[in-house]
C-alpha cells in the first residue's frame, strides 16, 4: 500500500544519479586511486553497490592509515574528469524548473566534494534552482546524519519534517531522510531489490517527470 504523502514545501535532492548520471566518472575516479595504489578495479556494478558514503566516512576503512593519500589521489583524479562527464539526467532540468514554478524550496544534500557539485551546478545552469548545494565537508557531519539537511534549508524559513521531501537513488539517502525527520523519495529507473532498505521508501518514482508529475497532483 503506497504511503499517504501531502504536498511538500521543499524538495531535498540527493546529486549524483538522482539529477545528473556520474556512475562512470565515479568507477574511473575510484579504479585510477586503486591503480596508484595497487588495488583491483571495480566494475561499474561494483561501484554502483558499494559507493554511497563521503570519502571521510569510507575512505579509512578502505585505505587504512593512507586514506589522506587516496582521498587526494581520488579529488585529483576526480576533478581531472569529471566536467567531461557531467550529463543530466531525462527530464531533471524541466523537473527543476516546474518544481520552483509552483513555489517549492530546492535543495541538494550530496556526498560529492561541496566545491565540485557547486561547479558542476553552475555549469549545467542550475545554481538558480536552489536555496543551497550543500555537498560533502560543508557541514560538521555527512549524510546520512541530518546535519547537512539542517544546512541546505538554513535560511530558508522550513524546518525539517514532514513537508520535506528528500529524494534520492540510494539507502543512505533514505537513511537522511529518515534521520532527519523528512519524507524519503527514491527516484532511479528500478524499484527496491528486497531487504535492501532498512528504511522502505514513501514511494519509488522511476523518473524525473514522475516525481514532477506526483506534485502537479498533490
Amino acid at each position: 500500500m503506497l504511503a499517504v504523502l501531502t504536498r511538500p514545501r521543499a524538495v531535498i535532492f540527493d546529486w549524483d544519479n538522482t539529477l545528473v548520471d556520474s556512475w562512470v566518472c565515479i568507477q574511473e575516479s575510484y579504479n585510477m586511486t586503486f591503480r596508484h595504489f595497487g588495488m583491483a578495479e571495480w566494475s561499474l556494478d561494483e561501484t554502483q553497490a558499494r559507493v554511497a558514503a563521503s570519502m571521510r566516512d569510507s575512505f579509512p576503512a578502505m585505505f587504512g592509515e593512507r586514506w589522506l593519500e587516496a582521498r587526494d589521489v581520488f579529488t585529483a583524479s576526480f576533478e581531472a574528469i569529471h566536467m567531461e562527464h557531467l550529463r543530466p539526467l531525462p527530464g531533471a532540468a524541466e523537473m527543476l524548473q516546474g518544481l520552483r514554478d509552483v513555489g517549492l524550496v530546492l535543495a541538494v544534500v550530496s556526498n560529492k566534494r561541496g566545491t565540485f557539485l557547486r561547479k558542476e551546478a553552475e555549469a549545467m545552469g542550475w545554481g538558480p534552482f536552489f536555496a543551497h548545494l550543500i555537498g560533502a565537508d560543508d557541514a560538521e557531519v555527512d549524510k546520512p546524519d541530518a546535519a547537512p539537511v539542517r544546512l541546505a534549508l538554513a535560511s530558508t524559513g522550513i524546518s525539517p519534517g514532514p513537508d520535506v521531501w528528500f529524494v534520492g537513488d540510494s539507502p543512505i539517502d533514505m537513511q537522511c531522510a529518515v534521520n532527519s525527520g523528512c519524507i524519503p523519495v527514491l527516484l532511479r529507473p528500478h524499484p527496491p531489490y528486497e531487504g535492501e532498505f532498512l528504511h522502505a521508501p514513501a514511494r519509488f518514482l522511476a523518473g524525473c517527470d514522475d516525481l514532477a508529475d506526483l506534485v502537479r497532483e498533490l
